[in-house]
């Protein structure tokens, strides 16, 4: 079966970093698209990055340019997010998914990994 498996969320400072992982399994991982969702507490889920089958592309939202990168290896089926200067903010549910290449679509999801941001 498709699994997703996100790790490396936790508990910052305002201003610190923290790495995420995804482990993809049960489907051609290098043939799709992959992409960073978050969801916070009352709120709806935002896609915030994305990334292509071949990693040549990337796409952030406005206000994780500059701060976070998305990268993937497709020898290993991972998809990681770096964040940096993180905002009380940014705290949120953050789920790896995977959907055709160049639509966006989100046809595998994780159940993902928790941020927490706050002094």
């Amino acid at each position: 079966e498709v699994q997703l498996q996100a790790s490396g969320g936790g508990w910052v400072q305002p201003g610190g970093s923290l790495r995420l992982s995804c482990l993809a399994s049960g489907f051609t991982f290098s043939a799709y698209s992959m992409h960073w969702v978050r969801q916070a507490p009352g709120k709806r889920p935002d896609r915030i990055s994305s990334i292509n089958s071949d990693g040549v592309s990337t796409n952030y939202a406005d206000s994780m340019k500059g701060r976070f990168t998305i990268s993937r290896d497709n020898s290993k089926n991972t998809v990681d997010l770096q964040m940096t200067s993180l905002r009380p903010e940014d705290a949120a549910l953050y789920q790896c998914a995977a959907g055709p290449e160049c639509r966006l679509i989100h046809k595998y999801w994780g159940r993902g990994t928790l941020v927490t941001v706050s002094s």
